[in-house]
């Protein structure tokens, strides 16, 4: 009795090892490292290179000049957009976050990074800046321009375009006249003057 339960047991212990020993993990499949040598294909890259033509889903980016600032004449002289209340608010909060440590909050240079001894960027409200086109923007923020770096991998497409538009807004309230203030609002400055 003895000798034939052990006789099972043994049986059992054999069958599992057995069981244990064909099973093949996933991680332990045969495969290819990346960037790994194979003699499978001519060129004997185990990574292939994508097929031209292409397009990572989400990544079409067809619209040039909303994607770039840019198109044949240089970058871009509107907003690819209409610009209302919303994309304004949006464009100064981005503008807080990622431009004032630098521009400071009215854009003219004189940041906290600039007060503890970096260089000054230009002000926003400079000649050359209030004559740029939204576009400029658009391209020193995605590609940075001077000791400022890109700031493409940090902020969205439509947020670059955003924190263009308020830039604009920044350089008309620094530099506006009452003629620019239309005339059924301006008994409401003369009265808050008061």
């Amino acid at each position: 009795m003895k000798t034939q339960a052990f006789a099972k047991s043994l049986c059992y212990c054999a069958l599992a090892l057995f069981a244990l020993g064909c099973q093949q993990k996933m991680a332990d499949q045969p495969r290819y490292e990346p960037l790994q040598k194979s003699n499978f294909f001519e060129d004997q890259r185990a990574s292939r290179p994508l097929v031209e033509g292409t397009v990572a889903r989400g990544h079409l980016d067809a619209d040039e000049d909303f994607y770039t600032g840019k198109n044949a004449d240089g970058p871009v002289k509107t907003f690819p957009f209409p610009v209302d209340r919303k994309i304004l608010l949006r464009g100064q909060e981005r503008f807080n976050i990622y431009c004032s440590p630098c521009h400071d909050r009215t854009g003219a240079g004189e940041g906290m990074i600039v007060r503890r001894g970096f260089r000054p960027p230009p002000s926003f409200h400079i000649d050359r800046l209030r004559q740029a086109p939204p576009g400029h923007f658009f391209d020193v923020i995605s590609h940075g321009f001077g000791t400022m770096p890109d700031y493409a991998a940090q902020i969205a497409p439509a947020d670059r375009w955003a924190i263009a538009a308020y830039i604009r807004a920044l350089q008309l309230s620094q530099n506006a006249a009452l003629a620019d203030v239309p005339e059924s609002a301006r008994a409401q400055l003369s009265e808050s003057g008061k």
